[in-house]
């Protein structure tokens, strides 16, 4: 059987070709290459004499869940995705609470694909097939609904909860999985929204009308859904709020209004799942506060932990390239990817930076703070430009800086 590569291009606002000719342009220039690497990211620069791809494409990204090693592009069956981004970022829905006459955000609607989230999905690095496997779910959840698959006979809800500490990646993974699927079903679903809730915002301030605010929510959600060409994702961050409001209300600390709301969200969402375009993407910091009635309705629940020292080092070695590229660390020097054995690099700048990214996942360091490192390298241990040992150096005191700092907050 042949390897299947998604070819993933992303078309010039301007340009005005269609996608069969955007295709029959990308066709040559890939079998001209003759080989092609997965996760291989061809941008402008790439595109060498090709003046008309150059017109039309801005970037082809070359994507593979099963392969990790080159393919021959004569040998592989190319499936091709072209898109435009969107670049007006995303639109304020807003309630008013009818008894104070206040004004509020409910939701953050964004149009997919969205140039706020490209890149997003390649930037985030796992130790497990997360991020394969949740595309995975959701195509499948759509297969079993196109071929009429009995719900009451197998159970799938379209839900899926990540959860574990606080700056893990798991709200960018379900903005980056909304982005993903915009561009792998433009085919069957040609519009995308992604709805990002926040569900501490709605159950710590309005109580007195939270119900009737969930209500209306949804119901904004319904027109949404209405349009059977349309992916609605629906994003709740934060899940374990609804915990939080059950057992605040059960002890009398808080008004019974909000377990209502809990209880019109969970029955909201069960509305919401009957949809055969709708996905509900959830997370949670707190894994054992989230409700159980919700977990139950969850179909793939995953932990996003910190990263290993593999996934830190592939992290800050992402960083390190894009500083070399930018012109921030000069000469710009090749890092060895990380070994498959799971093996410091021998020598060098990939071994120091190694021993930088083992003290961070020995301290479970997030991802968030890892990726916030180099500007504190460069801001507070270099003056101008710095050779990659140099950087690599100033990584490593921006990293015990960051850990004298977390220590002080916690005494």
């Amino acid at each position: 059987m042949k390897p299947v590569l998604h070819i993933e291009i992303v078309q010039r606002s301007q340009s005005r070709a269609n996608k069969d000719g955007i295709k029959e342009l990308v066709r040559p220039f890939l079998m001209n290459l003759v080989s092609l690497c997965p996760g291989a990211i061809l941008s402008e620069s790439d595109l060498g004499e090709y003046h008309d791809l150059k017109e039309h494409v801005q970037m082809i990204t070359v994507c593979d869940i099963d392969n990790d090693t080159e393919v021959i592009a004569s040998e592989a069956v190319l499936v091709y995705h072209i898109y435009k981004l969107d670049t007006f970022g995303a639109e304020t829905d807003t309630m008013t609470d009818s008894s104070t006459g206040e004004e509020f955000a409910a939701a953050e609607v964004w149009a997919l694909p969205s140039q706020e989230f490209h890149g997003l999905w390649e930037s985030l690095i796992y130790d497990t097939k997360l991020k394969e496997d949740t595309v995975r779910f959701v195509e499948t959840a759509f297969e079993f609904a196109d071929r009429g698959v009995d719900p009451n006979i197998i159970g799938w809800n379209r839900v899926v909860l990540l959860h574990g500490p606080p700056g893990t990646g798991k709200t960018s993974l379900c903005r980056a999985l909304a982005q993903k699927l915009s561009i792998r079903l433009a085919e069957r679903f040609p519009r995308v929204r992604l709805v990002e809730i926040n569900a501490h915002g709605l159950f710590s301030k309005w109580f007195a009308e939270s119900g009737k605010l969930v209500a209306r929510l949804f119901e904004r959600l319904e027109e949404i859904v209405a349009d059977p060409r349309l992916l609605a994702c629906v994003l709740v961050d934060e899940v374990e709020s609804l915990a939080h409001a059950r057992r605040a209300a059960l002890s009398g600390l808080e008004p019974s209004d909000s377990i209502r709301a809990v209880n019109a969200l969970l029955t909201q969402l069960d509305r919401l799942r009957r949809r055969p375009n709708a996905l509900v993407l959830t997370t949670s910091n707190v894994t054992g506060a989230i409700d159980v009635a919700f977990v139950d309705r969850a179909d793939i629940k995953r932990r996003v932990g910190p990263p290993s020292a593999r996934a830190a080092y592939e992290i800050l070695r992402g960083c390190c390239v894009q500083l070399m590229m930018r012109g921030l660390v000069t000469p710009r020097e090749a890092l060895p990817a990380p070994r498959a054995d799971g093996a410091a690099p021998a020598g060098g700048p990939g071994a120091a930076l190694w021993a930088v990214a083992a003290a961070a996942a020995a301290r479970a360091v997030s991802g968030r703070a890892l990726r916030r490192l180099p500007f504190l390298a460069r801001a507070l241990h270099v003056r101008g430009d710095a050779s990659l040992p140099r950087f690599v150096a100033a990584l490593d005191a921006a990293l015990r800086d960051h850990l004298a700092d977390s220590a002080a907050l916690q005494d």
